[in-house]
């Protein structure tokens, strides 16, 4: 449900956004399903979208390079096979010219471009609690299910003057991380 609000910051930290790629994991199911969200998303906004499958770390860079300058950022769908290659994706993108755009902030400390989603500490403190609570013998369909509470925003301001990028003031001073 938030890559659409993703989509809008992109847009918001990019005044003119035109032409997105989305790189996902095409054997991670999750990946598929957020992939077609971006897709329709960006379509209502009015910005193309190119459709980056990768299934092995091989395919990384070649999937990138294919680019070949046409597209201004890069939405990155996170999973393991992702998270793995994250400094060599934010690598390949900057050296694309691409703003990358990340579900969690540890990735834009690793020179990507911005992140906007959960709190990750928060989300495995959660997932503490829960797992506390049946160990101490609450049966697991007796526990709410929670939404993140607490959504973050990072940008790297090293990244954006590589990509040549001028982010508004308005925009940083919403951050919550500014790198």
């Amino acid at each position: 449900d938030i890559a659409p609000k993703r989509i809008e910051i992109l847009r918001e930290a990019i005044p003119g956004l035109g032409r997105l790629a989305v790189l996902a994991n095409a054997g991670y199911p999750g990946a598929a399903r957020e992939s077609a969200v971006v897709q329709e998303a960006a379509g209502r906004l009015g910005i193309a979208v190119s459709v980056l499958d990768i299934r092995s770390a091989d395919d990384i860079a070649p999937a990138i390079k294919s680019l070949n300058g046409s597209t201004q950022a890069l939405y990155v769908c996170i999973d393991s096979l992702i998270v793995t290659n994250a400094r060599n994706i934010n690598a390949l993108a900057r050296d694309a010219h691409l703003a990358s755009l990340w579900a969690a902030r540890e990735y834009v400390r690793a020179d990507g471009f911005i992140s906007y989603g959960p709190n990750e500490v928060d989300q495995f403190r959660l997932a503490a609690d829960y797992t506390d609570k049946i160990l101490r013998g609450t049966r697991p369909a007796d526990i709410p299910v929670a939404q993140p509470t607490k959504i973050e925003l990072a940008i790297n301001l090293k990244t954006a003057k590589a990509l040549g990028l001028t982010i508004p003031e308005s925009f940083l001073l919403r951050a919550d991380e500014v790198i």
